[in-house]
């Protein structure tokens, strides 16, 4: 739906470590849902987030790691 738009959004530095902090720890549930999927087993300190599989959990994982990435990328470039 939004695949062809861009955004150009400014935040400070503390607003954009909360951000990619945020978007880690996404990324961290879902390749922990997927580890569980794969091997049943799941930490004391761990919720399983909803899927189908391991394999769409990865997918939602790479994609988490994905926009931590462009993001990384964009500020790498700017002073």
């Amino acid at each position: 739906m939004y695949e062809g738009k861009f955004y150009v959004i400014k935040l400070n530095a503390i607003d954009l470590g909360q951000l990619l902090d945020g978007l880690e720890t996404r990324a961290e549930a879902w390749e922990k849902t997927a580890t569980y999927h794969r091997s049943g087993i799941s930490p004391s300190d761990f919720i399983i987030e909803e899927s189908s599989g391991a394999e769409e959990a990865e997918q939602i994982a790479k994609h988490y790691r994905s926009i931590i990435s462009k993001i990384v990328k964009q500020t790498e470039h700017q002073p």
